[in-house]
């Protein structure tokens, strides 16, 4: 090593090829550097340890040890035996050291030691890389920050490349969306979200381009599971962050991604929305009846409540009245005027019997004096005239109208594919719906 020579002068004035590189190497790095050779006498010392310490190369090398300028003398014997320590011992001797600067402050660093062995094998000196101890704990702590994140992280934590492909997923993340750790590395995002990839993306646009939003935002998406028991779609709501990732190493700052960070908040937002759909489902039943028993025509009774029970709810409802053996008559439609082939209107006595056939859905919850609820398959406007509904039916839900211990009707409503089907809440809803209308159907004449 020409480093160990026993030249007491900076590096940067030997004048070989060698010596030059050698000094723009140790100048160039960002941690402060010191060598010694085998007596202790300081030989290399960059510019980084003179920003520490104040002390220029001039100064520092060629002096022995350092009692009298960057150590007390308390201390200096003790520090430089340390580090000298490390010339008879393999590997790397970590330390921290109590110096001085130039200016008397005293610093506390810590330093990497590690000998060096001379052409012959035998020991000639040490190198030493020291940097302040907080930089250092802020350094160690940003490591021990990233691990945890991606180890033990409540939440999900995804690093998103400047080409929008995960580069990064912990251990949450991935059981959110179901993979492996590994599976979605490189691949792009639309491979595994099925729907709501475009706003995904869109966002990560947004941050690389403009930085984070102020606040974190609620995003919805649908995840495709080709495989397993959980083959099909699932639809997810993750409460999203986003932070912008740049270099610290260039001049001007260079995307190097987007940190995702995220939680499955599905279970919470899916059961605030039923709660606002059952306030709101239950306060048109209150403003119904409040409307209804304003009627005394039992028919605009029914229609005041049918309407009610629609908004937000289905796009059509029909009241079906009992008229002998497995007969019904159209008692009223809603919304009142709608086109209709298929004479969905029609007044409340003496109306012509449906053509239902024997497996419609409506004698079908007459029979079982409950609800029933049908989709409609491919071709939705066949299944709907068989079933004479309007063309655009999709879903129906059809429940029995009970009245003083016997079925006096069936309520029916229908939704468009604009909608989802009817699910087990809906069917209670319906069937609340309509013991109030199965109760002002079959109303007892006014005295």
């Amino acid at each position: 090593m020409s480093a160990f020579t026993g030249s007491t002068r900076d590096t940067a004035s030997v004048p070989s090829e060698d010596g030059d590189l050698l000094a723009a190497l140790l100048d160039g790095m960002d941690a402060a550097l010191c060598a010694l050779d085998a007596d202790g006498t300081v030989t290399h010392w960059n510019r980084e340890a003179e920003r520490i310490l104040g002390w220029p190369a001039a100064e520092a090398v060629g002096r022995r040890g350092f009692d009298g300028w960057a150590a007390r003398s308390a201390d200096a014997e003790e520090t430089l035996a340390r580090l000298m320590g490390a010339m008879r011992t393999p590997g790397r001797q970590v330390h921290e050291l109590a110096l001085l600067r130039k200016d008397g402050g005293r610093v506390l660093v810590r330093s990497q030691s590690a000998g060096v062995r001379g052409a012959d094998g035998r020991p000639a000196g040490v190198y030493c890389a020291f940097s302040e101890v907080h930089a250092q704990i802020d350094l160690e702590r940003s490591i021990a920050l990233s691990e945890a994140l991606f180890d033990d992280a409540p939440w999900g934590v995804v690093l998103i490349d400047a080409d929008l492909r995960p580069a990064v997923v912990n251990g949450y993340a991935a059981k959110a969306i179901g993979t492996g750790r590994t599976t979605l590395l490189g691949r792009p995002l639309g491979d595994v979200v099925a729907r709501g990839v475009e706003e995904l993306e869109g966002a990560l646009q947004h941050v690389l381009a403009e930085g984070a939003p102020p606040a974190p935002a609620d995003l919805w998406v649908t995840l495709a599971s080709t495989s397993g028991a959980g083959a099909g779609e699932r639809r997810r709501c993750w409460r999203s962050g986003f932070v912008r990732l740049s270099s610290p190493m260039t001049e001007e700052p260079a995307p190097l991604g987007v940190a995702w960070l995220f939680q499955d908040v599905t279970a919470e937002r899916l059961a605030a929305r039923e709660a606002d759909r059952t306030r709101f489902r239950w306060s048109q039943l209150h403003r119904a009846g409040v409307a209804a028993a304003e009627y005394a025509d039992p028919a605009e009774a029914v229609a005041v409540l049918l309407d009610f029970a629609l908004a937000g709810f289905a796009d059509h409802g029909l009241v079906d009245r009992v008229a002998g053996d497995r007969r019904l008559t159209r008692a009223v439609a809603s919304p009142a005027g709608a086109p209709d082939a298929d004479g969905l209107g029609g007044g409340f006595e003496g109306g012509f019997p449906q053509r239902y056939g024997t497996d419609h859905p409506a004698l079908q919850a007459w029979d079982r004096a409950g609800s029933v609820r049908v989709d409609a398959g491919r071709d939705a406007a066949e299944w709907a005239a068989a079933r004479h509904w309007p063309a655009d039916t999709a879903h129906a839900l059809c429940t029995a109208l009970r009245s003083r211990g016997r079925t006096v009707g069936v309520l029916t409503f229908l939704r468009t594919a604009a909608r989802g089907a009817f699910d087990r809440q809906d069917a209670l809803y319906a069937e609340t719906v309509a013991a109030r209308v199965a109760a002002a159907l079959d109303a007892p004449p006014l005295g």
